[in-house]
């Protein structure tokens, strides 16, 4: 596939990352020479250097046969116009940015048509970062919480303590000690490394387990697992930008919310749109202010202003003085692992919980979700199955007979408003989605031609 990345900045420098290892022919273009010339020397793709919204800028980088545009530039309104361009000029057939504003935003259905401004796929970072850390508070104690199959079935990634009811085990015994639990463990990071285990797996203290299963059977497996987990109540905000303020939009109703913005005019604006939320014009590393405002009986301490290193002073901060979860918005990858292997309990990376929203509408065959797992060390794809035994490489098939990738394995199948889980006598239907987990990237083109339906079919 041809695909043209307008910006250079960490978003675009992310998908560039993930996709120019998967037989596309990637071209990146930003008004920067210095930002191009740093990715080139680490990628291999091509490089333009130009305006993203000019005509000529476009011509050079192959608009003219390229079969995707995805416009990331720190502009709305640059992006906006690129796909428009894209659009009269090139006739691009697809066409995605980046859209931060909520004014446009909320005018969406109207501003982004064809007749109007023709973008085919609108991507929010702060709409999803936001989504993205709301779903962590709703599961204490989980360090990624995924959905796939519009909710129906959930994912979560649990750290397995030395106290943990799972250290020890091996993943057969567990299903006797979690008897009344639908789950099925689809991988697990031990030490930076992705494994797919199988029943004589056992669970080691450190390891993260990702657990699949319906919606309510995976909250109640939460439950009992995180028995000495209590639900969250009280929540603390650093940073009242956009994040921020959605953020705490979306939580007033049913916590008990305190924001801290250091900016007096953002504060006030703040103060003005949120109804059930103390706002607070302070630094939010201001051991003094932390204190007086009972740090030390805040559930969950989310850094998300828009210097990396504020965040992660203050999470630190509120932390040691007794904080019971700090979670930082970071933008450097290697602040994330670094930071989250310490003292921060969850680093969350704009650029990892953006780039699955991205993917989705990338990916060949019907792949319609695409999650990061850990990072972005491994991904988790919802890929609808089409056709008929004769022209699908899997309809009829028991997932055991499969001819899955190296590292790759199913976890579960949506048929309707059922959770199957990935069981090897499991025989796939038509329309069902099914979730894999594949833990090493370099398979994610074979996963997706599984998907793809053959000439018989149409």
């Amino acid at each position: 596939m041809k695909i043209i990345i307008l910006g250079a900045g960490q978003v675009g420098t992310s998908v560039a990352a993930n996709l120019v290892n998967e037989d596309n022919d990637i071209t990146l273009v930003d008004n920067n020479p210095v930002a191009l010339q740093r990715v080139s020397e680490r990628y291999d793709l091509r490089i333009i250097t130009g305006v993203a919204s000019h005509p000529s800028a476009l011509t050079k980088a192959g608009a003219k046969d390229a079969d995707m545009v995805i416009a990331v530039t720190n502009s709305d309104e640059i992006n906006m116009i690129a796909c428009q361009i894209a659009y009269t000029l090139f006739h691009t057939p697809t066409k995605i940015a980046q859209i931060r504003e909520i004014e446009y935003l909320e005018n969406d259905a109207t501003l982004f048509a064809q007749e109007a401004l023709p973008i085919d796929v609108v991507i929010s970072p702060e709409q999803i970062v936001t989504e993205y850390i709301k779903k962590l508070i709703d599961h204490p104690g989980a360090l990624q919480v995924l959905d796939f199959a519009h909710g129906i079935a959930l994912m979560v990634a649990l750290k397995a303590a030395y106290s943990s009811v799972l250290v020890g085990y091996s993943l057969r015994d567990l299903r006797d000690k979690l008897t009344g639990f639908e789950y099925k463990v689809v991988v697990i990071f031990r030490k930076n490394q992705a494994i797919i285990p199988d029943g004589d797996t056992i669970v080691e203290a450190e390891d993260e387990l990702f657990f699949i299963g319906s919606r309510k059977s995976i909250r109640r497996l939460l439950q009992f697992i995180q028995r000495k987990e209590k639900p969250y109540k009280s929540i603390m905000i650093a940073g009242g930008g956009n994040i921020g303020l959605r953020l705490a939009e979306s939580l007033e109703a049913d916590y008990k919310v305190k924001l801290l913005e250091v900016d007096p005019e953002t504060a006030r604006i703040a103060s003005e749109a949120l109804k059930n939320t103390i706002v607070l014009n302070g630094d939010s590393a201001d051991e003094e202010l932390l204190m007086d405002e009972d740090i030390d009986r805040t559930d969950v301490f989310c850094a998300l202003t828009n210097a990396d290193e504020a965040n992660i002073i203050s999470s630190m901060l509120a932390k040691r003085l007794g904080a019971r979860k700090v979670m930082a918005l970071i933008n450097r990858a290697a602040y994330v692992d670094l930071m989250q292997r310490n003292t921060i309990d969850i680093a969350i990376s704009p650029q990892q919980a953006t780039i699955g929203s991205l993917l989705a509408h990338i990916r060949k065959g019907d792949v319609v979700v695409v999650h990061a797992l850990r990072s972005g060390a491994a991904e988790a794809i919802e890929a609808i199955a089409h056709g008929n035994t004769t022209s699908s490489k899997v309809v009829g098939k028991a997932i055991g007979d499969v001819d899955l990738p190296q590292g790759t394995t199913i976890g579960a199948i949506v048929r309707g408003d059922k959770v199957l889980m990935g069981k090897k006598r499991t025989v796939i239907e038509a329309e069902d989605h099914v979730i894999l987990i594949v833990s090493d990237k370099k398979h994610v083109a074979a996963v997706e031609a599984l998907f793809q339906v053959g000439i018989i079919f149409l």
